[in-house]
């Protein structure tokens, strides 16, 4: 069941939110109204908290056909990593012309651990897997210490068993950008020497030095997570929405209307 996110393409006459409305001429502007949702990291309660903000500030707005852009990592540091799964899949699949998850490195790890456990996995358990594992049914006691090398194998082949049917097609296939007008959302970042069409896959699930002290130049502005913040900034074409949702039990959304106002929305 859906709950109540149906109601957000479909619902009016919400209280509004107040825009922020920046002073320079240089503005997001994408063609729809666009959400970008920041790093859940299995924060499942988060998650609904948000989509209710979200709900009600397209009332508010009126948004007309909106469209919501996760911008990865749903999984590991937080408990609930497989009913962020499960409910971010509902969504595209009931949605998927209004909701478009991208990948994050936390998802990449994923599927790295499952392809080589023994090799990828001492990194994948140092970001945080033990609480996805265990979201799964996926016992992590043998995960500690000198011997977690010779467990790895086994828990890849429990982690397997335990996942939803099509759940590892579903990651495999999420994008690692999305652009709409002058407006890209990523996961990490960007090079600002490349063009956007021309950056690769480790770029953008896991940043690049200089992605935040050198301008593009291009008149694009980039949307991501990744980078954990104390507070959501939009400047300087950079639009940073990770504010550790899964310590702080801040999880954030950048509300971008057409006309390149924004309001930061946050549980």
């Amino acid at each position: 069941m859906l709950r109540s996110v149906k109601s957000l393409w479909g619902r009016k006459g919400q209280a509004g939110v107040e825009p922020a409305v920046a002073e320079v001429e240089d503005l997001p502007c994408p063609e729809r109204p666009t959400y970008v949702i920041g790093d859940i990291h299995g924060r499942a309660d988060l998650l609904e908290q948000m989509l209710e903000l979200i709900d009600a500030h397209i009332g508010g707005t009126l948004a007309n056909n909106p469209k919501l852009v996760f911008v990865g990592d749903y999984i590991d540091l937080g408990p609930d990593s497989a009913v962020v799964f499960d409910r971010l899949r509902e969504l595209t699949d009931a949605f998927p012309d209004n909701v478009t998850c991208l990948m994050g490195n936390h998802e990449r790890m994923l599927l790295d651990f499952l392809e080589d456990p023994a090799t990828r996995g001492p990194r994948w358990l140092r970001a945080g897997a033990a609480e996805t594992l265990r979201s799964f049914g996926v016992a992590t006691s043998d995960l500690e210490g000198n011997t977690q090398y010779n467990a790895l194998p086994a828990a890849a082949e429990m982690l397997r068993r335990r996942l939803p049917a099509g759940l590892l097609d579903w990651v495999r296939a999420l994008p690692l950008s999305y652009r709409s007008g002058n407006l890209w959302v990523v996961h990490a970042g960007a090079d600002p020497g490349h063009a956007m069409e021309d950056q690769t896959a480790r770029v953008m699930l896991w940043g690049h030095p200089e992605f935040d002290s050198a301008p593009r130049g291009d008149g694009l502005w980039i949307a991501h997570g990744h980078t954990e913040m104390a507070a959501p900034l939009a400047l300087e074409g950079r639009i940073a929405t990770d504010t550790g949702a899964w310590n702080t039990g801040r999880l954030t959304c950048c509300a971008i209307r057409p006309d390149g106002r924004h309001d930061f929305l946050q549980t």
